[in-house]
């Protein structure tokens, strides 16, 4: 029988293996997760094409792809949104399109330099947000037909850009869902009353985003890569929208917790002054204890100028921070520091929406520009973007 000694040896020595096995020998450490500092770059090859060049002022004006701008400020991911079937043109001209051919020669170009993709399907032929989430004209109108078609787009695409060397290291199954996708039939409500009727109105939605995560399974089966699945929800200071939307969405069993991996909001400060820091610090806390899961704010951005003789500017949600570069600076600084204090590591990116957007510098706003480069249209058709101090907004996070 061994010594008591010999016991006690025998125990430290194990104890002394197992805590060297792990990570720097800390029986407490665990891997920092990876923070997603990315920038929506959709619209880019369109302004190129169009003759569009950028300066680097950092670099004596030097012209320079605004990747390699960004990335100097610390992007380490590109965001594009994927249209299924955009007739071309749209707008008088002005849209070249979004879709599959779009997309993949992009993501390529911004793969190849080692930026993480995330891909935003629209599901829609056109622009899909709050306001509108037309279904693609050449689609079913029966959930059921119109969930199949919708299992083998997301499939056919994912494997599509998987043969073409691109693997989505993110993948948002709609944007801006807040009323559902694919509309007629995927429409829903997060006001209506009672509990009851609010979940049968999203059982047609969680039969179709169901079917959209589905089509991301066919593929992995098939060889692409696994992503991280997002489901991307507007609103991101609105906590009592979040929970109401989530409990119903997963109300039929259709759609189970587990069938996502993140959640994605937006967080604008100009269509509601409720739109404060407090209360998107409220809503990612909460919804990431309350599901365990990580949250990224998905799209955001603030204005460089607003301002205007008209009196039609939006009364921003934190005042206090100016309209302005260093505005900028000071808004998305301040969200990532926000994300970053969510407990448990669970804040794990922050996303702006198109800053090199050149002749849409407003970005849907009622400002002039919040945009991260100056343009230059003095010298028109050519058209130069500077870039602003605000492209390093994500340098050294």
């Amino acid at each position: 029988m061994p010594s008591t000694m010999f016991k006690a040896f025998a125990a430290l020595c194990l104890l002394t293996s197992t805590v060297t096995s792990l990570p720097n020998g800390n029986p407490n450490h665990s891997p920092k997760p990876y923070f997603y500092a990315g920038h929506d770059l959709s619209s880019l090859k369109i302004e190129e094409d169009g003759g569009f060049i950028y300066k680097d002022t950092a670099r004596g004006n030097a012209t320079r792809p605004v990747e390699d701008i960004l990335g100097d400020g610390g992007m380490n991911t590109v965001r594009l949104r994927l249209w299924v079937n955009p007739v071309v043109p749209f707008d008088d001209g002005y849209y070249e399109t979004y879709n599959l051919a779009y997309v993949t020669t992009v993501a390529q170009r911004f793969s190849k330099k080692g930026y993480k993709i995330y891909l935003d399907y629209h599901f829609s032929d056109y622009w899909a947000d709050p306001n509108k989430q037309a279904r693609p004209l050449a689609w079913p109108t029966t959930v059921p037909a119109l969930a199949a078609t919708l299992r083998q787009y997301v499939s056919s695409t994912l494997l599509h850009l998987h043969a073409n060397g691109v693997d989505p290291a993110l993948v948002s199954l709609g944007n801006e869902i807040r009323h559902g996708l694919l509309w007629p039939q995927g429409y829903v409500d997060v006001d209506t009353q009672p509990r009851a009727a609010l979940n049968k109105n999203f059982t047609d939605l969680a039969t179709l985003w169901a079917a959209s995560r589905q089509g991301v399974r066919d593929a992995v089966k098939q060889g692409a890569k696994k992503p991280t699945i997002m489901i991307h929800i507007d609103d991101g200071y609105n906590v009592t929208l979040q929970q109401r939307w989530f409990s119903a969405l997963t109300s039929s069993g259709k759609v189970k917790t587990s069938d996502w991996d993140v959640f994605g909001f937006s967080f604008y400060p100009f269509y509601g002054t409720a739109a404060t820091f407090a209360n998107l610090k409220t809503t990612l806390n909460t919804i990431s204890k309350q599901y365990g899961k990580p949250v990224h704010v998905a799209e955001t951005d603030w204005p460089a100028m607003c301002t205007n003789e008209t009196g039609t500017a939006p009364e921003l949600s934190e005042p206090s921070v100016p309209a302005s570069v260093p505005g900028q600076l000071e808004w998305v600084h301040t969200i990532i520091d926000i994300v970053k204090a969510v407990p448990h590591g669970l804040g794990q990116g922050v996303h702006y929406w198109e800053p090199a957007w050149l002749n849409n510098t407003g970005l849907g706003s009622a400002c002039q520009d919040a945009i991260l480069f100056r343009p230059d249209f003095s010298q028109w058709p050519k058209v130069t973007g500077y870039s602003r101090e605000s492209v390093n907004i994500f340098k050294n996070i």
